[in-house]
């Protein structure tokens, strides 16, 4: 029981030691006021240039075109050469048939 008793009261004089709360001010400094603006800065270099993008698709096939217009009539043409004379040879005719007899 002894020791019982000697716990609690260690135990009790600890957490009043703990809960012993000192509340601590801390002055902040106020800034004074802002000063003048100061000169723009440079402009920036150029950035690097992009790639070449992708080829675009083929386009659809177009329509048909519109029937063209007829054509001029053309020149007469030559006189022919003179031809050669051509001899026609008929074949002789076919011997008269015998008269039947009587």
């Amino acid at each position: 029981m002894r020791r019982l008793i000697i716990t609690a009261a260690l135990f009790t004089a600890l957490s009043i030691t703990a809960c012993d709360d000192k509340t601590q001010v801390v002055n902040v400094p106020v800034p004074g006021p802002a000063g003048a603006t100061g000169a723009a800065g440079k402009t920036g270099n150029d950035g690097a240039q992009g790639n070449q993008g992708n080829q675009g698709n083929q386009g659809n096939q177009g329509s048909q075109g519109k029937t063209g217009t007829q054509g001029a009539e053309g020149g007469k043409g030559n006189t022919g050469a003179s031809g050669d004379t051509t001899v026609i040879v008929a074949p002789p005719a076919a011997p008269d048939a015998p008269a039947a007899p009587k």
